[in-house]
């Protein structure tokens, strides 16, 4: 007879490792939206208005996460260390473009402030490994990872009322918000069934948003005010 409890733990791993995948291949749509950006910003070789800082926040994130995902923070969470490393490898590919075509100053800034996102991580890493108690380890890191991951997903709430404000979906893209939401609410799912409460919180808080965000892109997308230029604000968040 099959043990209904082994049974029962098998179908959660199943069903973690499925919202897990899932998450990842959403995250790619967030992944990649900054690329029209990138080659609006080749062609015309200027960052004109953009800002680099989102992408270095984006890659501290994602540094964060997977460091959290790794064997030596918590166990179970293969996939999350996965998916943010190549975020953080997109993020670095990013940021190396914007500085190739920044100018002088913003070439500068960027380069300094690249040290100290690596700077902080290298610190955040070194300082969890002297900590002997794992459940400790991982509280610490998850608690720092989490409250990164909960500043990036809320970053749209400047988008939002900016929308709001100016009654235009122009500057929130609409499969940017749609990533958003999908990633959001797998990796929701992920945390639910692994029973991890530093990934299922922030993503929690990131699936309303984008709930938020489609309601607000339909309501005003209906009332016909979409402008066809391309968005000076980007904003997208980095998953766990």
């Amino acid at each position: 007879m099959i043990d209904l409890y082994t049974l029962s733990v098998s179908v959660t791993t199943i069903c973690a490792y499925v919202a897990g995948a899932a998450g990842n291949i959403f995250a790619i749509g967030l992944f990649v939206s900054p690329i029209p950006t990138f080659r609006r910003i080749i062609r015309n070789r200027s960052t004109e208005q953009f800002s680099g800082l989102p992408y270095l926040y984006s890659l501290l994130n994602c540094l964060l996460c997977t460091w959290y995902g790794t064997p030596l923070i918590s166990s179970n969470n293969m996939l999350v260390m996965t998916v943010n490393s190549v975020g953080a490898l997109f993020q670095l590919v990013y940021i190396v473009l914007y500085m190739t075509y920044a100018d002088k100053q913003k070439k500068v800034m960027m380069l300094g402030l690249l040290s100290a996102v690596v700077g902080i991580f290298a610190i955040i890493v070194f300082g969890s490994l002297q900590i002997v108690d794992p459940d400790l380890r991982r509280d610490l890191v998850g608690i720092i990872s989490g409250l990164s991951l909960i500043s990036m997903l809320a970053s749209p709430l400047l988008i939002i009322n900016l929308v709001i404000r100016t009654k235009s979906v122009e500057f929130m893209p609409f499969y940017l918000s749609l990533s958003m939401f999908l990633m959001s609410a797998a990796f929701f799912l992920y945390g639910i069934f692994n029973n991890d409460i530093f990934i299922y919180v922030p993503n929690g808080i990131g699936t309303i948003l984008g709930i938020t965000q489609l309601v607000l892109y339909f309501y005003y997308k209906r009332a016909g005010s979409e402008s066809s230029r391309e968005p000076l604000i980007e904003s997208y968040a980095e998953t766990m």
